[in-house]
């Protein structure tokens, strides 16, 4: 039995990848570890239903999306733009990381994690979420439910909840122009 391939190309961390030979069938979390050795995006439950594995889509007009890569077949993203975990520090032209993420920043000040596992989803879902904001405001009482509904999905089995709901909810606050009056 021989495994198809297909060529693959996409954007990856605002690099260009590919086009590389890549089994039709694979998931998305298989060729970020397998072919370019990103391993941020953590195997939680492979069903979907954890979001450890989460990445963020950034559509064509520029707005952001999360998507799971454990349910997700990796040529469902070619010629998409992706961003890993891995990608959301800034670095200088050595690779070598310069600044945080806000996100990342915000999640440290409030040791929002414990074993760390899921991070790189909750990292996924609040940047999802402040470029959201950006572009739709919330009302100051709305603020607890978005971030709710926004951070609900991800799970942590050490129970870190209430730190990373604290860290996007500070972070939020402290960001101009994302809650309105």
């Amino acid at each position: 039995m021989t495994i198809a391939m297909k060529p693959l190309s996409l954007t990856i961390n605002d690099k260009p990848v590919g086009p590389i030979n890549v089994p039709e069938t694979m998931m998305m979390q298989d060729f970020l570890f397998e072919y370019l050795d990103l391993t941020g995006s953590r195997m939680g439950c492979g069903q979907g239903i954890c979001h450890a594995c989460t990445v963020v889509l950034e559509k064509p007009d520029g707005s952001l999306e999360e998507m799971r890569t454990c349910i997700t077949g990796a040529h469902w993203f070619a010629g998409r733009k992706v961003r890993t975990v891995e990608g959301q520090a800034k670095r200088d032209a050595s690779g070598t990381i310069t600044a945080l993420s806000p996100v990342q920043q915000a999640f440290i000040e409030h040791f929002s994690f414990q074993c760390g596992y899921c991070t790189p989803g909750f990292v996924t879902g609040a940047t999802v979420l402040l470029d959201q904001l950006k572009r739709n405001p919330v009302r100051r009482e709305a603020l607890e439910q978005v971030i709710s509904e926004a951070l609900d999905r991800h799970i942590c089995r050490c129970t870190g909840y209430v730190r990373y709901f604290e860290a996007v909810r500070d972070l939020v606050l402290k960001t101009p122009g994302l809650v309105k009056a």
